[in-house]
């Protein structure tokens, strides 16, 4: 048995332990969510004209808020804002500069609001331009895929079954294969993007609010379809994220069939096509070798995006 005493970590070092993996924990969160910034503004400017209709705040003061947002807008943009970990969140950290900013009317944005609302309508604005987004570059995809099967109608290749030379079909005839999947991507993404474009604003924590707030307008200004029906909901709902994250793994998952594919018709036991050079890299040792990295990275991208959907699933069925 050894003489030598056991060392024993007093709990200040614990503590203080604890208390570094916390801050570091809520500086990711802030650094995280610092890319809601956009939306987080454009949700207070509604807001705040909501407010004004009512009769909550005065004109002036709603020129005030609106000033005083714009202006952090361009400070974060030209990365001027000085984040704060201690304000928690993109929220806080805004609100609290509006009031730096223009004093006491900044306090006055929150009136009838609570962050539970604000961040779930935020997230629905920011997902519904991803999704907008993601649908332009589908769509340029599937552009490029229908010129190039037009291009390369009378090109024959064999179809497989089993990786077996089965019957044979044009090359053309293949890629319309892959425009099929992706335009039923599309289509989902447009059916998640319709259900996600209500406005949870005016919920509040979860009960609403007794000011005599307008949740028509607020959503009308912000593009929503309309508002939320039930206010406990909307502040909980995650449906339609976790309905993205399903619509985005059914997407990578055609990606990587797609990749596969590249990967194993560039190799010299098929030989059916040469990807550009910019798509490729070479080896650090072989100077005969063509890699096919951006289809193996693409391929690999699915394994992400499936674990974020079981993510979400696992986070929200206890909630």
């Amino acid at each position: 048995m050894s003489d030598q005493e056991p060392t024993i970590k007093p709990w200040g070092g614990r503590f203080a332990e604890a208390t570094d993996q916390f801050v570091e924990r809520f500086t990711a969160s802030v650094s995280f969510d610092q890319r809601l910034y956009h939306h987080d503004i454009n949700g207070s400017l509604a807001h705040a004209a909501m407010l004004a209709k009512v009769g909550v705040l005065s004109e002036d003061e709603l020129k005030q808020i609106q000033t005083g947002l714009e202006e952090i807008r361009s400070e974060i943009e030209d990365g001027r804002f000085e984040w704060s970990v201690s304000l928690e969140d993109v929220h806080m950290n805004i609100e609290a500069r509006l009031t730096d900013k223009i004093g006491i009317t900044g306090k006055k944005l929150h009136t009838g609001r609570s962050r539970n609302d604000q961040v779930a309508t935020d997230i629905r604005l920011y997902l519904r331009d991803e999704i907008g987004a993601i649908c332009s570059e589908l769509t340029r995809l599937q552009q490029g895929l229908v010129a190039l099967a037009r291009r390369e109608a009378d090109t024959i290749m064999p179809g497989f079954t089993h990786l077996q030379t089965a019957q044979p079909v044009s090359f053309g005839h293949h890629m319309l294969a892959w425009n099929e999947m992706l335009e039923r991507d599309f289509s989902r993404l447009q059916d998640c993007a319709a259900r996600m474009n209500q406005s949870p604003l005016g919920a509040a924590a979860l009960a609403g609010t007794t000011y005599p707030i307008d949740r028509e307008y607020s959503a009308s200004l912000l593009g929503f379809d309309r508002p939320t029906e039930n206010s406990l909901d909307s502040v909980s709902d995650r449906d339609f994220a976790i309905e993205f994250a399903a619509a985005g793994s059914l997407l990578m998952t055609h990606l990587s069939r797609f990749s596969e594919e590249l990967v194993l018709w560039t190799s010299a036991q098929f030989n059916f096509i040469d990807l550009p050079d910019r798509f490729c890299t070479g080896s650090s040792i072989m100077p005969q070798k063509k890699n096919p990295d951006v289809p193996e990275l693409i391929r690999g991208k699915v394994g992400r995006v499936n674990g974020h959907l079981i993510s979400l699933l696992t986070l929200m069925k206890s909630q």
